[in-house]
Parts: C-alpha cells; structure tokens; sequence
C-alpha cells in the first residue's frame, strides 16, 4: 500500500524576503525607548517629586498623636456616659499586643509599639449595654470578682457603695457549687474583671449554669461569658472607670443612696493630665 504524500506549508523564496526586509525597517527596541536628555531629567524630577511626597506621608504618620487621631476619626457621639477625653485619660482604649478572635471586632487599630487600640466610641456603647444587664439583677444575688490588684481598690469601692458582695485577691474554691462548705453561696450572677485571672470563678459559674459579666481586653477569650464589656482591664485606672460608670448607674436604677465619685475608684484623678 502506498504511503499517503505529505503536505507542508512551504513559503516562497519571495515571502521570506518580504518578511526579511520588514524587519531590517522596523526600528530597534533600543531604539524606540531610547530618551533624549531633556526626556531624562522631566522624568528624573517626577521621580525625585513622588519620593518627596511619600518621605513627607511617612514622616507625617510617625508624627501622628494617636488619641488625637481616635478622637478625630472615630464616629463622633452624642451623650457619652462621660467626656470621651476621660475615656482617653482612663486608658480604658488601651489593649495589649495579642488580639483574640473573640475580641477583634472592637479593635480600631493598632499603636506604633503594637499595642491594639480599642474604637473608644464603641466602648461607650458597650459599657450600656454591660449597665443594662447588671441592673436585671438584686444586688445581693451578684457576685463580684477581682483577682488583679489593679482593680482591689475600685472592686472594693463598687461593693461598698452597692451593697454587692466582692472577692478579691483570692476567689474560694467551690464556694458556688459545694453545698458542704460553710461559705457556700448562691448567686444569680459572677461579675469577673479578667476571664484568665478569674478563670476559676468563670469555671464555677459556668459549672452551676449561672450567668457571668465580664470586662474583656484584646487578649482574652469570651467562652462562658454571657456579656462582654470590652476594655482595658489590667489599668487601675480603666478598671475603676469602668467600675464607676457601672456603679453609678446601678445605684441610680435601684435607687440605692450614696455620695460616688470617680476620685474614689482612681487614685490621683484630678492630677492626671488630659490628653490634647
């Protein structure tokens, strides 16, 4: 059987040419970037104008006083519990470098030396929100926590003006799910200032099904925890703020008399210097 003859597409001698002489007239590569000098320093200048302009943004970043900035690019609120400078004078906007995924949402940034900044704004909110849930209660049925020695004073504070019972330095084993120890007490909420310090008190109430009130910074987990107040907890000063605007408005919803003022929640209030 014969092999089939096979076909290929062969140029003419004259269609090579033609391809040949229309490469020797195309112009160079080279030749079709090349830049006269008066091209070179228009774009020269252009790029030494650009670098200016991003020298002067990164100078002018590194310049940025940050609370000014919060207080100028957070949501501008009406009726905050206090003045959003003493939120800021409480370093209550201030978290640490490790951001949970639980606490994420109410970070705004972070600082240069990397520490989160809460959106203040969002706090005041929040802070509400902890105020309503805490005045469901009778204040002889909560139980306050406090674990930090950053928060005795205010934590001892909150429960003489209150009437509400508080442990601090060290929470009792078992004193909410034990029936046989002499100081076992029934509670129908745990208020705790740091879920980690606190963990133990945390762990009872979730064992006995009991509802739990916590301040949470950027560090910390929300498991176990039915309402979350965000905000720094490791600062005297912003956990006796906190403390104070809570207090404050719990007293007034149960009617409770007494002369509270921030003065007694934060040592040296009136010499700490408000931010510009």
């Amino acid at each position: 059987m014969a092999k089939a003859k096979k076909t290929d597409n062969v140029e003419t001698k004259e269609v090579v040419e033609a391809k040949v002489e229309k490469v020797k007239k195309s112009p160079k590569k080279s030749e079709e970037v090349e830049l006269t000098p008066e091209d070179k320093k228009a774009k020269l200048a252009k790029l030494m104008e650009k670098a200016k302009k991003l020298e002067s943004s990164v100078e002018e970043e590194k310049k940025v006083d940050l609370k000014k900035k919060v207080k100028e690019e957070e949501t501008e609120k009406e009726n905050t519990l206090v003045p959003m400078d003493d939120y800021l004078k409480a370093s209550i906007h201030l978290g640490t470098r490790v951001i949970t995924p639980d606490m994420r949402r109410y970070v705004y940034r972070r600082r240069a030396d990397g520490l989160a900044v809460f959106n203040t704004a969002l706090l005041d909110d929040k802070i509400r929100e902890g105020i309503s849930y805490l005045n469901k209660f009778n204040p002889s049925r909560i139980l306050l926590v406090c674990k930090r020695e950053a928060g005795w004073k205010a934590a001892n504070k909150f429960s003489e003006l209150t009437g509400i019972k508080v442990f601090t330095k060290k929470y009792p084993a078992g004193i909410l799910t034990n029936t046989n120890l002499d100081n076992f007490m029934e509670t129908d909420l745990v208020f705790i200032c740091d879920p980690w310090l606190d963990k133990n008190a945390l762990m009872d109430a979730m064992r006995v099904r009991v509802p739990v009130l916590s301040i949470c910074d950027t560090n910390n987990f929300t498991q176990g925890i039915t309402q979350s107040i965000p905000g720094n907890n490791k600062s005297a000063k912003s956990i006796g703020m906190i403390l104070f605007l809570l207090a404050r408005a719990f007293m007034e919803h149960h009617k409770i008399e007494g002369d509270i003022k921030i003065q007694d929640f934060i040592d040296d209030w009136d010499n700490l210097i408000p931010p510009k």
